[in-house]
């Protein structure tokens, strides 16, 4: 057990990827706004995910080729496809993710910096831990981050439990006005992440298996499990925090970066004491910044990728494409600075709409001839997958006729 510990990696970096706007933001908020009302959501959306972003290490280690690969075996139209959907939403998603960083930076590092000035920081020493310290030090920096997220939150919570005297309603609810749907779509988007993070999973189990050689398929798939329940548990957990410290507080989140992290540790600490401040601190920060700095990585890794496979003759490597995400990143911000609620929607709501194509790409693949016979999913898999599929396309149906 120890020695499968040590090889944990793509796991990890899922888990650092996933575990950010999702749980801080829109758990917290769920919590905040509903309780445990849309637990039932979180729970069903984590299932009904869990095959696609599954296929993803599972292929690469089954394989050695990344989904991207995959992608284009079943049709260079499919590649493409994906190149523009990325295209679309890596900037927003980086944007988002960044603006929450900079926001609780200001707020636990001292506001005597603009929230304009921290996400230039932020930006730069991410590009450089990953530019200089590659695969390697992410993979490292990763098991230290979750580690100590975990231990945080936990703390958190265990605190939360024992401040309040409150009973706790489990009442679940189904949402029927307009805004509560698109809240609860935009939820389920990124709960536990988008699904194209399973593309970006691929890629770094390939990355490991250079590094570690006996990287198998049921390696990957125990890395992976244990990634993938660490964002749910912690998904839980931030549920909870939401509901224990602000539902019913009558107080509602601004959509200005610096407000909201400023909001949110100070409710907290407000109800548990200002002891607490430095935990809250650590949790919420750590959470944001492996975001930041997996989905920094990820990006610039599958668009490159994606552009050497769809056009040999044309050389734009990691580098230039991390340059483009971080010069997009700020742009978009000079633009959204104030409008953080509004950004982490927009993009939130964009990954849910785009997650079938995702789901449906992901189910073929795995199933197909490219695969390993050996490798190919079980009934119960099959089913699932199925289940997954029919709810993501019926949900966002749901979502788009109610518009």
């Amino acid at each position: 057990m120890i020695s499968k510990l040590k090889n944990l990696g793509p796991g990890l970096l899922f888990a650092g990827a996933a575990i950010g706007v999702s749980h801080l933001v829109q758990s917290t908020r769920a919590g905040a706004d509903f309780g445990l009302g849309f637990l039932w959501a979180l729970l069903v959306v984590n299932l009904f995910k869990y095959p696609f972003f599954q296929y993803g290490p599972k292929y690469a280690a089954a394989t050695g080729e990344s989904l991207l690969e995959g992608y284009k075996k079943l049709g260079k139209g499919i590649l493409a496809t994906y190149f523009i959907l990325n295209i679309a939403v890596m900037f927003t998603i980086q944007t988002a993710v960044t603006i929450v960083t900079a926001g609780l930076a200001s707020t636990l590092f001292g506001n005597f910096l603009s929230i304009k000035v921290w996400t230039i920081i932020i930006l730069a020493i991410c590009i450089s831990l990953l530019i200089f310290g590659k695969y390697k030090l992410l993979d490292k920096l990763m098991k230290v981050i979750i580690i100590t997220l975990t231990i945080s939150t936990i703390l958190a919570l265990t605190i939360a439990l024992s401040s309040t005297n409150t009973p706790i309603s489990i009442a679940q609810i189904l949402p029927k006005k307009t805004i509560e749907i698109t809240f609860l779509i935009a939820f389920m988007g990124w709960m536990p992440a988008p699904l194209d993070v399973s593309v970006w999973h691929s890629i770094w189990a390939i990355e490991k298996k250079k590094d570690l050689q006996k990287f198998t398929p049921k390696s990957a798939l125990f890395d992976f499990n244990i990634g993938y329940l660490s964002t749910t548990g912690l998904g839980i957990g931030f549920l909870l925090l939401g509901t224990l410290i602000m539902f019913n507080s009558g107080e509602t989140f601004s959509n200005s970066a610096g407000k909201f992290a400023s909001q949110l540790i100070t409710m907290y600490t407000s109800s548990l004491g200002s002891w607490a401040y430095i935990i809250i601190g650590i949790a919420a920060f750590t959470t944001m910044f492996s975001t930041t700095l997996t989905t920094l990585d990820a990006s610039p890794r599958v668009m490159a990728k994606t552009t050497s496979l769809l056009f040999k003759k044309l050389n734009l490597n990691y580098k230039f494409w991390i340059a483009i995400l971080a010069i997009g990143t700020i742009s978009i911000f000079m633009f959204f600075a104030s409008e953080m609620g509004l950004l982490i929607e927009i993009a939130t709501i964009l990954s849910f709409i785009t997650a079938p194509f995702y789901a449906i790409i992901n189910y073929i693949l795995i199933s197909s001839s490219h695969t390993p016979k050996a490798w190919h999913p079980s009934i119960k898999m099959h089913i699932l997958s199925i289940l997954g599929i029919i709810f993501l396309i019926g949900f966002s149906l749901w979502f788009l006729t109610t518009l």
